[in-house]
This record gives structure tokens, C-alpha cells and sequence, in this order.
């Protein structure tokens, strides 16, 4: 069933919070027989009770909406899994380090897939003391541009935002720089490794 929950997690995440159908109807004030219509797909619950629901389930209204719960399985929060999400509506950029669900206008956002640099997407970097400059040589029109550059360390995410018709570059910190990341507004995700630059 594509509804915005399945009766099968209501069933699941009840039994998960060690509650029967009808302590789980008492708690939402309706009928176990409503909460039985619910769980075998035989009836919905209506939109008054989602934020209940979702609350006496112990889970978000987002993962209701989406019939899946969520759970975050890089409980370490490393940083070599940061994910990126990109609003193409507004161009909004948020990242996780872990598994997330992110919705901006409307959409649910997917995590980019950052791959190689190429030809068209090159990187210069630069040693400066205790920092690299890095820069992308990539046009920096209004309809086509880097719109950030990112460099993933072991501890941290530094986000450098970019803006058309300036230049891409950046000063990033040499310690603990594992990775640059950066966004093409057409192309998508990017990555460069770091190799220590002597």
C-alpha cells in the first residue's frame, strides 16, 4: 500500500512501545476497532491524529508521512559519511553525518553522489603555510556555478559558500583534511582526495 503509512509500521511501532491496540486507542481517544482498520490496511488514520500518532509511536511526522522509520546507523558521526542535499527549487544546501530526511518546498531531498573530478570540473590546490588554496576552475556564470566547496576533515565539516559571477576558491586549513567536496549547479557533486602537499 503507497499511503503516507503503512498499517503494517503502526502495528510494528506499537507492539515496539509495548502497547496493545487498546491502550494504543485510548491513547489517541478512538475505538481499538479504529486502530484494527488502521494496522490491516482496511482504513487510514485521518490527519487530526498524525501528530499524535507519530508522538505515542516515538517516531517523526516525516518518517510517518513516509511509512519508514529512520534510524541513524553512523552513530559515530564520521565524517567521511557526511551526505549533501541540494534543494533545486532555492538551491538551500544541508548536510547530515548520518542517515537524515531532509524536505525543502515541498520535496524530499536525495543525498548527492559526489563522484571524480573531471576535465570540466578540475581543482587547483596550493600550499600557503598551514593552509590550501583551493580553486575550481569551473565558469562562475548566474545560470552555471559552483555553488559551494566543502573540505571534510576527520572531525569536521568546513562549508565554504560560492556566489556566480566571483570567483570558486577558498582557503582550507591543512590539518586533518581528508577530502574537498564541492557542488556543480548542473553537474552536481564532486570530490577530490587530498594527497599532503609538500
Amino acid at each position: 500500500m503507497n499511503q503516507y503509512i503503512t498499517g503494517s509500521m503502526i502495528k510494528a511501532l506499537r507492539e515496539k512501545q509495548g502497547l496493545t491496540q487498546n491502550q494504543l486507542s485510548e491513547k489517541l481517544c478512538v475505538s481499538d476497532k479504529t486502530i484494527s482498520k488502521w494496522e490491516t490496511g482496511k482504513g487510514y488514520p485521518d490527519i487530526v491524529f498524525l501528530e499524535p500518532l507519530a508522538k505515542v509511536l516515538g517516531i517523526s511526522m516525516t518518517e510517518l508521512f513516509m511509512g519508514e522509520q529512520i534510524t541513524n546507523a553512523n552513530v559515530s558521526a564520521n565524517m567521511q559519511k557526511v551526505k549533501f542535499y541540494v534543494c533545486p527549487v532555492c538551491g538551500n544546501v544541508i548536510y547530515s553525518t548520518g542517515q537524515a530526511v531532509i524536505n525543502c518546498h515541498g520535496l524530499l531531498l536525495q543525498p548527492q553522489e559526489a563522484e571524480p573530478c573531471d576535465d570540466c570540473h578540475a581543482v587547483l590546490i596550493e600550499k600557503s603555510e598551514d593552509e590550501y588554496f583551493v580553486q575550481i576552475e569551473h565558469e562562475m556564470t548566474k545560470s552555471h556555478y559552483i555553488s559551494f566547496i566543502a573540505g571534510i576533515y576527520s572531525d569536521k565539516v568546513e562549508f565554504v559558500k560560492q556566489y556566480p559571477e566571483m570567483n570558486a576558491q577558498c582557503r582550507l586549513k591543512i590539518a586533518g583534511l581528508k577530502q574537498i567536496l564541492f557542488y556543480c549547479n548542473r553537474d552536481g557533486l564532486f570530490k577530490k582526495e587530498i594527497q599532503i602537499i609538500y
